[in-house]
């Protein structure tokens, strides 16, 4: 059910705040591009990004704006020690107004398509309110793309209202060659801004 936060996209468009965007990373090769994809938002939006376990595996920490913090699992469990304490994935959920996953990796894909929500990221998404938008943009082997199951949860994540970008075919890091690799940060960016910017201003429901 959702809880009512939504997206307030007249406060966004008319100048008053700049967007707030939650970036997450899964553990894929394509992590390795993750601090372009921060440094792409960083400079048009607030940003707070989250990363796998997997996904700091790929993850150059150095490359990230100096200004966006980086959360991992560590922190959603050191933040809590008694009831009253902040939870990090509802306090994310409630800053965010967009969520992008990039890379969305095979097993997080599979994690969300069935509800597991065993780490920060798929606790966040577990939680999320789904009055305000996800992005997702995959990044696997060619294979793992064109297995029966990615088309299954990627249907079930569809009918979420998690909105896909598309991987694109190239020489992957495997060394095989065929549809997989994550679209490059700067159509991520260009996609949920273009989105976020054509929303029309909901003045008429203030």
């Amino acid at each position: 059910m959702a809880s009512g936060e939504g997206l307030d996209v007249m406060q966004v468009n008319n100048g008053s705040r700049r967007p707030r965007i939650l970036l997450a990373a899964s553990g894929s090769v394509a992590a390795i591009k993750f601090g372009n994809l921060c440094s792409c938002f960083s400079d048009w939006a607030d940003v707070k990004a989250v990363a796998t376990q997997a996904a700091l595996h790929f993850i150059d920490r150095a490359s990230l704006p100096k200004d966006v913090i980086l959360y991992t699992d560590e922190h959603e469990w050191s933040s809590w020690s008694k009831i009253g304490d902040t939870v990090l994935h509802i306090e994310l959920r409630r800053w965010a107004d967009i969520m992008v996953i990039a890379p969305l990796s095979a097993n997080t894909l599979g994690k969300i398509a069935g509800g597991l929500c065993d780490n920060l990221l798929t606790s966040i998404v577990r939680a999320w309110d789904y009055e305000k938008p996800i992005f997702v943009a995959p990044a696997m082997n060619t294979f793992m793309w064109t297995n029966p199951f990615t088309e299954r949860h990627l249907m079930t994540v569809d009918e979420l209202g998690i909105t896909l970008i598309p991987p694109i075919s190239k020489r992957l890091a495997c060394g095989d060659y065929g549809t997989g690799a994550m679209a490059e940060p700067s159509l991520i960016f260009s996609t949920v801004r273009l989105f976020l910017e054509s929303q029309p201003n909901s003045s008429t429901n203030h």
